[in-house]
């Protein structure tokens, strides 16, 4: 069975091809312009898209040496998103279904995230403790089968990249804030400033906006304004910035293996490539004799070999949608896994 998949849900055009369970291609085009704007311009993106996705989808037919007459099931990222972005990829993939003829899947973009660890060697077991962290969603998660996903916590404000992000941008790193607070955090070997760690009312819950205005109000204290840190202080403040960020995620995850019965852990998401993250979790994974699994860091950002692998597997569950299914912007909107909505 040959499977395609379009993601567009933010600023990167993915498209993907899977045949008979195996991945043969999977193209990304990072739309890398929004650095100057600070941020992800929402029309910018949604024209990037228009312009990259033929082209893309011709590339990977090529690379796969499949024509586009022998896909058999045509998957797309329906939300939550950007509603500019995700309409480019998921009408492209419902005007492609009709006039092929073909079954169309739409897909949760967290979803796909959820399952990208199947992509790799090294599979999750279920049932399994995920771990989703990401530019717009932080999420914990039991997954039990591919249709029954338990929903235990989720943040109450910022997502962790998110405020990756707006605190790598007031400490004068910009965008993206993830891979630029982890280089230069990587070079701080010292002690750290105790920024705080949130407690939220549900166990399982996270919150980092506190976190953010901790990092502000030390600037401010310390420095007068963002642009006074000296250069030699940045890695310092960077360094406990992520620490207070990969504790409060870490904290969670070990809570919920003491809870729940667990066969494995994934860790999930754009995020998921922070490296001090995957080693936390790494040894928390050793501690109670669990499998971690993170995909490699192709599948932990936006990509649509997630999306074609989670279609697929709605589809062989027997799910079946009409053409008329629209797109998404937030979480809260998802209709596909029941339980995400509990």
């Amino acid at each position: 069975m040959n499977v395609l998949g379009i993601e567009t849900s933010c600023d990167e055009t993915s498209v993907a091809i899977i045949s008979d369970n195996e991945l043969k291609t999977n193209l990304i085009s990072s739309q890398d312009f929004h650095k100057d704007f600070g941020g992800v311009v929402p029309e910018l993106s949604s024209r990037a898209h228009l312009q990259i996705l033929m082209p893309l989808i011709k590339n990977a037919l090529s690379k796969s040496n499949i024509s586009l007459d022998k896909i058999d099931l045509i998957t797309a990222t329906a939300g939550p998103g950007l509603i500019g972005a995700l309409l480019v990829g998921l009408t492209f993939a419902k005007s492609l279904a009709y006039s092929l003829k073909k079954p169309f899947i739409p897909v949760n973009h967290i979803e796909g995230h959820i399952f990208s660890g199947f992509l790799m060697t090294e599979k999750p077991e279920f049932p399994y403790l995920c771990l989703v962290v990401s530019g717009g969603h932080t999420l914990l998660l039991i997954v039990k089968s591919d249709t029954d996903i338990q929903k235990l916590g989720t943040t109450i404000d910022d997502a962790a990249g998110e405020a990756f992000d707006k605190v790598s941008k007031l400490i004068g790193l910009g965008y993206p804030g993830g891979p630029k607070i982890q280089s230069i955090a990587e070079s701080y070997q010292s002690d750290l400033i105790n920024f705080p760690i949130a407690q939220c009312k549900k166990e399982f819950d996270f919150s980092f906006s506190g976190l953010k205005t901790a990092v502000l109000r030390h600037i401010q204290k310390n420095y007068g304004s963002s642009e006074q840190i000296p250069a030699g202080d940045l890695p310092m403040i960077a360094a406990s910035f992520q620490a207070s960020v990969v504790k409060a995620l870490v904290n969670n995850v070990r809570k919920a293996i003491e809870r729940f019965h667990v066969s494995s852990i994934s860790l999930v998401g754009g995020v998921a490539a922070n490296k001090l993250l995957g080693n936390e979790l790494e040894l928390l994974a050793h501690k109670f004799n669990k499998k971690l699994v993170i995909p490699s860091n192709e599948f932990c950002g936006d990509n649509a070999a997630m999306i074609a692998y989670r279609g697929l597997k709605l589809f062989n569950s027997g799910l079946k949608y009409n053409l008329d299914y629209n797109a998404y912007p937030g979480l809260s909107d998802n209709t596909f896994i029941k339980p995400f909505l509990q």
